[in-house]
């Protein structure tokens, strides 16, 4: 957090590429500054929007010097697509997300209403529209985060600070399309073992549940990992300590293991910050130690590219201590990929691959008039389509991102063919199928076929059971949609029942010993389907 507070403090005030095996090229897109009206201290998360550009927003610069949203062409086209100017909020720190809506959500440290933040929602074209000004009460204030979206269609997020005690503390909130706010947890401050301050993006796990980051406090006040429910049940996971880490500012990413990789921009031997692994249990391993000359404060989260590697950049260190970019691998192998400087840009704050295969980030001072760049690294990879949720039920439509499509002759799930529709050149819209399972999702282009970068999960649906009560022994017929890819039914308390799949539609299951009266639930590798109705255990 030191490092996120001192830039910070700097702008109110102010207001040698290591060989590896595939060939990469650095590209200095952009430098900001050239025009008094150009985004300046470009921060948090980059979104590729339906038409194939990238969106963001600079913590200052534009017209009022309260910072900007953007968009950048893959070529470093920067448009300035609206200034912020206070009453709608001012210094937009965390970045941009994008909706299924097509539209971008985000978020602004200060300004609003009442000088405590905002959640904001902007269109390609830069209508912005105000979701919820913070009060500093009940609600928190200073969201450092943009929302994201939930499977259930709403918003999830953060806020740095909430009233607890009198205190910085935080919040984790909801918030309805319709802009009505919920806090579902309040961080208490003054040494709470769960910690305080979360300034990372959360994300939402195949399981349904969001994990994110305090950065402070904890049992050895380093921040922790924690995981939260959609209706507010709150489990701390980890505890970061000086020799495994701290300060973690990034989004953690899960992989096709199922678990969570992301940095830590504090502790670890040299106080330089790690890279780590996160079971869904909890069970955390360091995989990298900075050491300084390879890089230092990694802030931004992971990501994971096309050729089944992690990437990032690290905010400080390497030989002019600019900052660097870094591959990571599954077994905990690293590279460094770039050594930032001056000219080229300091402090990397985000990073992205876009379809088109490239590598795209921005960096938060730098340059020639240190006011940042945008970049693209161009490691070889193929072009590929991105998912803008990945998770979706059957009947669902749900949106693809890429290029190339027009002229598109075909949709598939896991192999299963879609019906689709061809918005653009840029962006398709594709329903999932009847019997359609978890896997990649692919579109055959005149250009050729491209595959998602992450699977689909295709979420199952439990309809209803039949008999509706029964000791244990008791063979339950359980009726539903996308049941074929079950793991496992649990009754009532979740003891795991014996089950067998008759179908895509229907599987039977037996009543376990020690099963309470309560809910069915069954687990599958799309996700989660709890029934609506009781089971009764019987004597």
């Amino acid at each position: 957090m030191e490092n996120r507070r001192l830039i910070f403090a700097l702008l109110l005030i102010a207001f040698t590429i290591t060989a590896v095996a595939h060939a990469q090229t650095f590209n200095l897109l952009y430098t900001c500054g050239s025009d008094p009206s150009d985004p300046s201290y470009a921060t948090g998360l980059l979104a590729q929007g339906r038409d194939g550009n990238l969106y963001g927003t600079s913590l200052n610069g534009g017209t009022y010097n309260l910072g900007t949203v953007f968009s950048m062409t893959p070529a470093g086209v920067v448009t300035v697509i609206y200034n912020f100017d206070g009453p709608h909020g001012s210094h937009p720190w965390g970045g941009l997300a994008l909706g299924s809506d097509g539209n971008f959500y985000g978020t602004t440290a200060f300004g609003g209403k009442f000088n405590y933040g905002t959640i904001f929602k902007i269109t390609p074209a830069g209508k912005l529209t105000i979701a919820h000004h913070f009060t500093s009460g009940e609600d928190g204030f200073t969201p450092w985060e943009p929302p994201i979206e939930g499977a259930d269609g709403n918003f999830y997020g953060t806020t740095c600070g909430c009233p607890y005690g009198g205190n910085w503390a935080g919040t984790v909130y909801k918030i309805t399309p319709a802009g009505v706010l919920t806090t579902l947890h309040q961080f208490a401050p003054n040494g709470h073992h769960d910690g305080v301050n979360p300034q990372n993006t959360l994300m939402q796990s195949s399981h349904g549940d969001f994990y994110g980051t305090a950065t402070n406090q904890g049992t050895y006040d380093r921040g922790t990992i924690f995981k939260i429910t959609p209706s507010g049940t709150f489990t701390k996971l980890h505890d970061f300590s000086d020799t495994d880490g701290g300060r973690d500012y990034g989004q953690l990413v899960q992989a096709s293991d199922g678990n969570f990789y992301a940095p830590a921009a504090t502790g670890g031997q040299f106080d330089a910050g790690v890279l780590y692994r996160l079971t869904p249990s909890g069970q955390y391993t360091v995989l990298h130690t900075f050491d300084g000359s390879d890089g230092s404060r990694p802030g931004a989260g992971l990501v994971l590219a096309t050729d089944g590697n992690f990437y990032g950049v690290a905010s400080e260190g390497g030989p002019s201590s600019d900052g660097t970019i870094y591959r990571l691998s599954w077994d905990g192998s690293f590279s460094v990929l770039y050594n930032f400087d001056a000219a080229s840009g300091s402090v990397p704050s985000a990073f992205l691959q876009h379809t088109n295969g490239a590598l795209y980030g921005d960096t938060a001072s730098g340059g020639a008039y240190n006011q940042g760049t945008f970049f693209s690294l161009d490691m070889g990879f193929e072009p590929f389509v991105k998912l803008v949720r990945d998770w979706g039920r059957v009947g669902k439509t749900g949106g693809i991102l890429g290029q190339g499509f027009t002229g598109t002759t075909g949709v598939s799930v896991n192999g299963v063919p879609a019906s689709f529709t061809v918005v653009s050149d840029t962006y398709l819209t594709a329903t999932v199928p009847p019997g359609a399972t978890t896997g990649p999702v692919t579109v055959v282009t005149p250009g050729g076929t491209l595959t998602s970068n992450q699977p689909f999960r295709v979420t199952p649906q439990l309809l209803s059971f039949d008999p509706p009560s029964g000791p244990a022994g008791t063979e339950v017929t359980i009726t539903g949609v996308s049941l074929t890819q079950t793991q496992q039914i649990g009754f009532g308390n979740h003891v795991p029942a014996q089950f067998t799949v008759d179908s895509d539609t229907q599987v039977t299951a037996t009543v376990p010993d020690g099963a309470k009266t309560g809910k069915i639930g069954i687990q599958t590798q799309g996700g989660t389907a709890i029934s609506s109705a009781i089971f009764t255990v019987t004597p």
